[in-house]
C-alpha cells in the first residue's frame, strides 16, 4: 500500500506546461526533442513522433550509449534494446538485439504485427529482416578503438554519466493529453554478452498508463529493474504524487535497497497528464531536454547525493 505523499524539499520544483510537451533524457535527447517535434506537428501522432525523436540518437554514431556506434558488450558485440508505448496501453519491445541501427522501430512493429511484447536475440532479428529492415554492421571504427583500450585492462564497472549520456527514454504529451514514450539503448559498456537492462523491460525503464502519466528511467538497469521502477513512479501518481515527488521517492528506494547506491546512476523523468513533470537521481550530471512550442532547453535534475557546494 502506498502511503501519502510526503511533503519534500523539492516541492516546489513543479511546473504545469502547456500541452503539447516532449521530454526526454540526456543532451542527445535535445536533437531527438526538435525531430520527434517536427514529426508532431506534420502528424499530429505523438506515437509517430517519440519513436521517430529517438530514432536520432538511435542513428547517430557520435552517440555511443544508443544504437549504431554504441559501445559493445565485452566480447564485442553490439546489442540492443528498446520499448515503445501507446496511449492505449499497448508496448512492443525487442531486446539483445543485433545488425538493426533502429530497434525503436523494430519494438512498435512487434507492438502493431504481433501477439506479443517482447521479441529477443535471433528470433528479434529474423522478424526485422521479415519487415524489411537493414542488417548491418553497428560496430563504428570509434567504438571498436574504445573496446579494444578497454581490452587491455578489462576491467568492468558502472561508470557514472559516462560523456553525459545513456538511454534514451523519450515522453511525450499531446494538446488532447494522451501520452506515448519510447525508450532505446545499447546497454552498459562491456556488459557480459546476452545481458538485458532495463530499457524494453515494462515497468523498469519504461511505463505508461494514459489515465496518469509516464516514466522513463537511465542508468544502471539493474537497479531499476529491482524495484520496478518506472511502474511504481507512475503508481504512484496515481494516488496523488506528483512526478518530483514520485521521482524522489524512487530514488530514495533505490538508495535504501542498494547498499551500493553510492557506485552506480540512476535518473528518472517522469509527467502526468496535466503537463506537470518531474526528475530526479542519485547524483549530480543527469540531464534532460524539454521541448515546448515556446521553450525547448536542457534542464539538470535534482539529485540525492549532494556534494556540500550544492544546494537546492
Amino acid at each position: 500500500m502506498l502511503l501519502a505523499p510526503k511533503l519534500m524539499a523539492t516541492d516546489s520544483f513543479q511546473t504545469v506546461s502547456r500541452k503539447p510537451l516532449i521530454l526526454s533524457t540526456w543532451d542527445h535527447g535535445f536533437v531527438s526533442n526538435e525531430q520527434a517535434w517536427n514529426t508532431l506537428m506534420t502528424t499530429n501522432n505523438m506515437l509517430d513522433a517519440v519513436e521517430q525523436g529517438v530514432r536520432v540518437a538511435e542513428s547517430d554514431p557520435k552517440v555511443s550509449s544508443v544504437g549504431y556506434g554504441g559501445l559493445p558488450d565485452r566480447d564485442g558485440n553490439v546489442t540492443l534494446d528498446a520499448c515503445i508505448m501507446d496511449s492505449n496501453g499497448n508496448a512492443g519491445a525487442v531486446s539483445y538485439l543485433q545488425y538493426i541501427k533502429n530497434p525503436i522501430s523494430v519494438a512498435r512493429q512487434v507492438m502493431e504485427k504481433t501477439p506479443h511484447i517482447m521479441l529477443s536475440g535471433e528470433g528479434a532479428l529474423q522478424f526485422a529482416l521479415n519487415n524489411g529492415f537493414k542488417k548491418e554492421d553497428l560496430l563504428t571504427p570509434e567504438a571498436l578503438k574504445r573496446w579494444e583500450k578497454w581490452r587491455e585492462t578489462s576491467d568492468y564497472k558502472p561508470v557514472i554519466n559516462i560523456e553525459n549520456h545513456d538511454t534514451i527514454g523519450m515522453l511525450g504529451l499531446d494538446e488532447n493529453g494522451n501520452l506515448a514514450a519510447a525508450c532505446t539503448t545499447s546497454g552498459l559498456a562491456w556488459k557480459m554478452h546476452g545481458r538485458v537492462g532495463d530499457s524494453p523491460i515494462v515497468g523498469a525503464g519504461l511505463y505508461l498508463d494514459n489515465e496518469v502519466g509516464a516514466a522513463t528511467a537511465t542508468g544502471k538497469g539493474e537497479a531499476v529493474i529491482k524495484e520496478a521502477g518506472t511502474a511504481i513512479i507512475v503508481e504512484m501518481m496515481r494516488h496523488g504524487y506528483t512526478p518530483q515527488q514520485a521521482c524522489e521517492e524512487m530514488v530514495q528506494r533505490i538508495v535504501a535497497k542498494q547498499k551500493d547506491a553510492e557506485d552506480f546512476q540512476v535518473g528518472f523523468l517522469a509527467i502526468n497528464k496535466e503537463g506537470q513533470y518531474g526528475a530526479y537521481a542519485l547524483h549530480k550530471g543527469f540531464r534532460y531536454a524539454y521541448h515546448s512550442e515556446a521553450v525547448k532547453e536542457m534542464k539538470d535534475s535534482r539529485h540525492h547525493f549532494a556534494d556540500v557546494k550544492d544546494t537546492y
